[in-house]
């Protein structure tokens, strides 16, 4: 059983990172690293970067799954538990709140000039994460070119998983180890009824199949409750993902946006409950195999080639997140202060993506 003291710690780290945490999957991933890597030393950038390997290997929503296997290895399966629920919470309850504004007004908040500042800062720390993580992941000749290879492959339109396997065994092969009332917008007449129980299962089987980055959960959200059940129309999904991508914690909260908007909180509780509950059980299996992989000369070679892989992938979207996000001289400069104070003065990402969004309001309202 896990001390008190480390279970709170656990739960600190991840409720902070759940109220936080902007930017996606790739973008959490490095804010954990800073935490929990730099910071607080409860891993090894090489302990780290395996844990982005499994999770990568496995369907779910990568960020949840790493703060679920670092709170595993914290403090046992209490922190399991703990860093998960911390971690998707906060999300949760901004998201589901949204839907109760959205279902009575008909219209979302808007958030553009706060996430105009945050978005440079986000570049800058996926730019820091990805330099500490690529030093010791990718050292050989063969692991640089593979890496190049899989992100020119990447930008080409290649599958994700594809990548990470291919990506993995070609490497493997080539190297050698050393409260509120339901919501007031109607349900769309479906072609299946509608129930809370059904409502679950789908959330389930799509947290059960889904693999790759949360940008995927949208074809399959469009198939299952458009398309085949007409639960939700096109501008309700759409207004559903706009919300995941702009509050902090899991992408894959845009399902409790959904679920509120179909069945009040009920809903929204029982659709984040299902698409989640998948990753708690995979993690929980597949975290105890990861020191004999680790101790097994082909599986290690194969988990080194796909962390390379998993870095590539990394540096794909962080290349087209900073296409965007850097869209002036403005945001230029906030990305360019944000590197130097992360490279040069190992500031907290807290206070910069906080300042960040702050220069964003003031620089927006002044034009």
């Amino acid at each position: 059983m896990a001390p008190k003291g480390e279970i709170r710690t656990v739960a600190g780290l991840f409720l902070k990172l759940g109220f936080t945490a902007f930017g996606g999957p790739a973008v959490h991933i490095a804010l954990m690293r800073r935490e929990t890597v730099d910071k607080r030393r409860w891993l090894s950038e090489q302990a780290f970067l395996d844990l982005i390997g499994a999770t990568n290997l496995i369907p779910g929503p990568n960020s949840t799954e790493m703060a679920i296997h670092i709170g595993y290895l914290r403090a046992g399966w209490p922190g399991l538990i703990v860093a998960g629920v911390c971690f998707i919470v906060p999300a949760m309850l901004m998201v589901m709140g949204l839907a109760w504004i959205y279902a009575r007004s008909g219209s979302l908040p808007q958030v553009g000039w706060l996430l105009y500042g945050v978005k440079p800062v986000v570049v800058a720390l996926l730019a820091h994460a990805l330099w500490n993580l690529g030093r010791k992941a990718i050292r050989t000749p063969i692991q640089k070119a593979g890496f190049a290879v899989i992100l020119a492959w990447y930008f080409l339109g290649g599958n994700e998983i594809a990548l990470l396997l291919v990506g993995g065994a070609a490497l493997a092969m080539g190297s050698r180890r050393g409260g509120p009332a339901a919501a007031a917008i109607p349900i769309v007449a479906g072609k299946l009824p509608y129930s809370l129980g059904l409502l679950f299962l789908k959330f389930l089987r799509i947290g059960s199949v889904l693999y790759g980055s949360g940008y995927v959960l949208l074809p399959f959200l469009r198939r299952e409750l458009v398309e085949r059940t007409g639960w939700l129309t096109e501008t309700q999904l759409l207004d559903a993902v706009s919300v995941g991508q702009f509050t902090p914690g899991p992408f894959f909260t845009t399902a409790s946006f959904i679920g509120y908007l179909l069945g009040g909180v009920p809903g929204g509780l029982l659709a984040t409950l299902g698409i989640f509950l998948p990753a708690f059980c995979f993690v929980a299996i597949s975290n105890p195999f990861l020191p004999r992989i680790r101790e097994s000369q082909a599986l290690g070679r194969f988990l080194d080639g796909v962390n390379v892989a998993s870095l590539a992938l990394m540096g794909g979207a962080a290349w087209q997140m900073g296409k965007a996000a850097v869209a002036d001289a403005a945001c230029a400069g906030i990305f360019a202060a944000a590197a130097f104070l992360l490279f040069r003065r190992d500031a907290s990402s807290t206070w910069l993506i906080a300042g960040g969004g702050l220069i964003g309001i003031a620089v927006r309202w002044l034009s």
